[in-house]
């Protein structure tokens, strides 16, 4: 069966148009606070849509069945058409003039993963930052989701879309159809990023900074507007802790916070990776917390006044903090946690391959792979001793089937090679073992803030040139879960069946 380059095309064309209306609205942001560079965002944006305009025009006339190797090929490119796009607002105002660097940003920004090269953040123009933190937020959820939901109107199906977009093993649907389920989704990522920049901007932010941080925080992304990122406000705890709790819930499968506002919270307890992913924060944040109180200087590794009310709840903070800035890949900094001992530098290292809940805006593996795994681990024992026996594997109490298991054991086999030739084309670079796999780790997982030279206070323009697009590259296949962009590799996948 040929491919259906029109219908691609087409919805390139589309995703074009939501680019140059955000970045619109970005300009307006611009005239709003009168930062000098509204005219250069405008034509950002007028270019986008202009260039999306056209590719809808050329392939108005298209057969509108749409089959998985589009639905891959659109969500692929799609990512790097938009991020390409996403530029433009760097470029045309100056604030970052080089391509590799606006390029590294903008899918940075799209990935959530939150990794900056500007070295100067509060000198960025209004404008351009609100766009930073909007790539963040239309990437959280993904803006192939966002299109599911008018697509209707084009008379196109999108559960081809859907699946490539969250290939991960849940399944849960709010609603049978798909356009729906897009819509509550959305309706419930808008509803909490509004929440939060209400909350920060009563806690005693700054609107454009509640906003810029909302959208940052429910996208799990991790831009900030300070230099110091969430650190800037480490004398006002309240403002850490409001991030917290969006933290927690970004990273946490979004189909349960519907059943949460349906009343049924049941549903919501009895998950077991929702319950995995809770004991995972609780145990891990005790653990860092006690050797921050007992070994690690805060005051050291923070700034602006850490210890507002007393050590002890400046440790629990920075612990709960930092410990669910890494599982959510929000990335986030409230402290340097590579001066919290070597033991927590490679604790965080580690929490950087866990990851947020699937359905959640999370990177990294998610928590509900590790689960699966650790079941098939523990049923591997039994069945050793009972070859005979039949020991499925389960999940909220149904059995799953040897097909999903299977695809989990490949996934995590595929993201540690990706991890392990991600480090290798870092340290051909000639970058050290602990920035390589820092980096390898932090790009893959989407996490932002890496180890060695790359770490929470330090930011990514070192990086050399190669290096950033290799992150870039990293980033996306993390975004997208391996399967979507590496499977364009193949070359049977280009054969025509």
């Amino acid at each position: 069966m040929k491919l259906n380059y029109k219908i691609i095309f087409h919805f390139l064309g589309l995703l074009l148009l939501f680019n140059g209306g955000f970045m619109l609205l970005s300009s307006l942001i611009s005239l709003i606070y009168q930062d000098g560079v509204s005219f250069q965002m405008f034509l950002a944006g007028i270019t986008t849509l202009i260039v999306g305009i056209v590719a809808m025009l050329f392939t108005r006339k298209h057969n509108k069945e749409m089959n998985k190797r589009e639905g891959y090929i659109v969500v692929s490119f799609g990512w790097i058409i938009m991020s390409l796009s996403g530029t433009l607002p760097y470029v045309f105002t100056e604030s970052i003039p080089n391509f590799t660097n606006a390029f590294f940003e903008t899918m940075s920004g799209y990935t959530t993963t939150g990794a900056s090269i500007l070295n100067d953040i509060e000198a960025v123009p209004k404008g351009v930052l609100f766009w930073r933190s909007l790539t963040h937020w239309i990437g959280g959820m993904g803006i192939i989701v966002l299109a599911i939901a008018i697509l209707p109107l084009l008379g196109i199906g999108g559960m081809q879309l859907f699946a490539a977009e969250a290939p991960g093993p849940s399944a849960d649907k709010l609603h049978p159809r798909i356009t729906d389920t897009a819509k509550r989704l959305w309706l419930i990522y808008f509803g909490y990023t509004a929440a939060e920049t209400l909350l920060l901007s009563v806690a005693g932010m700054s609107f454009f900074d509640a906003i810029n941080h909302a959208l940052c925080t429910l996208s799990t992304g991790g831009f900030s507007t300070k230099n110091a990122s969430v650190a800037y406000w480490n004398g006002q705890p309240i403002i850490q802790y409001i991030i917290i709790l969006f933290m927690f819930l970004a990273g946490t499968n979004f189909v349960l916070s519907y059943f949460a506002f349906k009343g049924k919270v049941q549903k919501i307890i009895k998950d077991d990776e929702f319950k995995l992913y809770f004991w995972f924060i609780a145990i891990f944040t005790i653990i860092a917390a006690l050797i921050i109180y007992f070994r690690a200087d805060v005051s050291a590794s923070s700034v602006n006044h850490p210890m507002v009310w007393g050590e002890g709840e400046s440790a629990f903070r920075h612990a709960l903090f930092q410990v669910l800035a890494i599982v959510t890949t929000t990335g986030f900094v409230s402290a340097d946690y590579t001066m919290w001992t070597p033991f927590l530098v490679v604790f965080f290292f580690g929490l950087m391959f866990l990851g947020g809940s699937a359905g959640s805006t999370s990177g990294g593996v998610k928590v509900v792979r590790h689960l699966i795994l650790i079941k098939n681990g523990f049923l591997e024992f039994k069945r050793t001793l009972h070859p005979s026996a039949i020991l499925p594997v389960r999940y909220n109490k149904r059995a799953i089937s040897g097909d999903i298991v299977f695809n989990i054991l490949g996934f995590f086999i595929l993201y540690m090679l990706s991890f392990i030739i991600g480090s290798l084309g870092f340290s051909i670079m000639g970058i050290e073992f602990k920035s390589a796999i820092g980096l390898a780790a932090s790009t893959l997982g989407n996490v932002g803030p890496a180890i060695g030279d790359f770490g929470p206070v330090n930011n990514y323009a070192p990086l050399p040139a190669a290096g950033k697009w290799w992150a870039s590259f990293l980033m996306l296949i993390g975004r997208l879960e391996l399967f979507t962009v590496l499977i364009l590799l193949t070359p049977f996948f280009w054969r025509n069946r």
